[in-house]
């Protein structure tokens, strides 16, 4: 506060003439210093107390000072991703060319549905020797049915019967495995019986997705060259997201899972979206010294889409404080006040020491104590008739 010159100079010249009466009363220089009288406190204080007309103080609101049940918000950046439950990625089951490609970048596709078709000598071979064992099941088929009719003709023995049903079990175990091979190079059960059927070798084979969602990648062409363990597509289900933010880690202590977060994203025109944390890592990233923590959000209506950044506030978990609001505090040379209501219409200013603001209160550190009444509106108009009061 900035005091007019006028009154800044009276209180020297009275500072001054105190110092000077004091030095005639007590020449000597180890005289003890003046102990100040109840008299000087009264005044000091007097400074702080101002009291309204009736009339003035209509617009004062008054509170009581209580407990409030407060929770702060840490707010880091995050970005949105995909749902990595929901998401598939599709490769080959064999190394071979691509003959056809069916899916584009966007398109819906639901389980089963054909990606691409793929040929591949490893999924001739594999046919040929899927008929081989289903040719020979069958004849030692027959053969154990005839060795058991001249077994019951007593033409055979008991040993040649033995003999026959265990090549056809020898032989059905070879079929199942041959199966098991092209269901692994991705022929499923009715191409399966179609061969069988036909007995044809299939020119090529369906590459198919196992779960329904939406084509967001594709890394591959008709004519290319594959291996199993390349990534040709990815199909997620986009109608939940991921939203993940980065804790620095000396706050990273005050996160949990199941806490209430909201995720504001610019793009969106910063509508707010709430979630819970579901997950927050158990390390700490060693280049951004940061904690990162996931929620899961709804997207049904697709607007959210992978990468778009956004910001996340975490609510903290709340706790019991005194707090004050900020249309209680008045400043004055880089200090807090707020006017206690000393009952009719008269007011005191107090010092108070507040941490930061939470939602606009302040918690109360110092100066303040539960049950007092303090003006929580009108606060600033009580100043100004205080610093009025002083000029006179």
């Amino acid at each position: 506060m900035k005091f007019p010159i006028r009154f800044v100079f009276y209180s020297l010249i009275v500072a001054f003439l105190n110092a000077a009466c004091s030095s005639s009363e007590d020449p000597d220089n180890n005289a003890a210093p003046i102990q100040p009288s109840e008299t000087t406190d009264s005044q000091d204080q007097s400074q702080d107390i101002i009291t309204l007309s009736s009339e003035m103080a209509k617009g004062i609101k008054i509170a009581e000072l209580k407990l409030t049940s407060l929770a702060d918000k840490i707010q880091v950046p995050s970005q949105i991703k995909v749902n990595e439950q929901q998401l598939i990625r599709v490769g080959a089951n064999v190394t071979g060319r691509i003959v056809e490609v069916n899916a584009q970048l966007g398109d819906n596709v639901d389980a089963g549905t054909t990606l691409a078709s793929i040929s591949s000598p490893e999924l001739t071979k594999a046919q040929l020797a899927y008929l081989r064992a289903h040719s020979l099941t069958v004849l030692n088929e027959r053969a154990a049915k005839r060795a058991k009719l001249l077994l019951d003709a007593d033409v055979i023995g008991t040993a040649e019967l033995q003999r026959r049903e265990s090549e056809l079990q020898v032989s059905r175990a070879e079929l199942s495995a041959a199966k098991d091979q092209l269901r692994l190079l991705g022929v499923n059960e009715l191409a399966v019986k179609d061969l069988v059927k036909r007995g044809q070798i299939l020119p090529s084979v369906a590459i198919t997705v196992s779960k329904s969602g939406t084509v967001i990648g594709r890394d591959v062409v008709a004519g290319q060259v594959v291996q199993p363990s390349d990534q040709l597509f990815k199909v997620a289900d986009l109608s939940t997201v991921w939203a993940v933010g980065d804790v620095p880690e000396h706050i990273a202590v005050n996160v949990s899972g199941g806490q209430q977060v909201e995720i504001e994203v610019p793009a969106l025109g910063n509508n707010v979206l709430n979630g819970v944390i579901v997950y927050v890592a158990d390390t700490v990233n060693p280049l951004t010294r940061t904690v990162m923590v996931r929620t899961v959000v709804e997207n049904q209506d697709r607007k959210l889409k992978p990468s778009m950044l956004a910001t996340m506030r975490i609510t903290e978990t709340s706790h019991d404080q005194l707090v004050i609001p900020e249309s209680a505090i008045v400043r004055e040379a880089n200090k807090d006040y707020v006017y206690l209501s000393k009952g009719n219409y008269t007011y005191r200013r107090v010092p108070v020491e507040l941490a930061p603001e939470v939602g606009n209160l302040r918690p109360v550190i110092s100066g303040l104590t539960i049950g007092q009444h303090i003006v929580i509106d009108g606060a600033f108009d009580i100043d100004n008739e205080r610093r009025l009061a002083e000029l006179e």
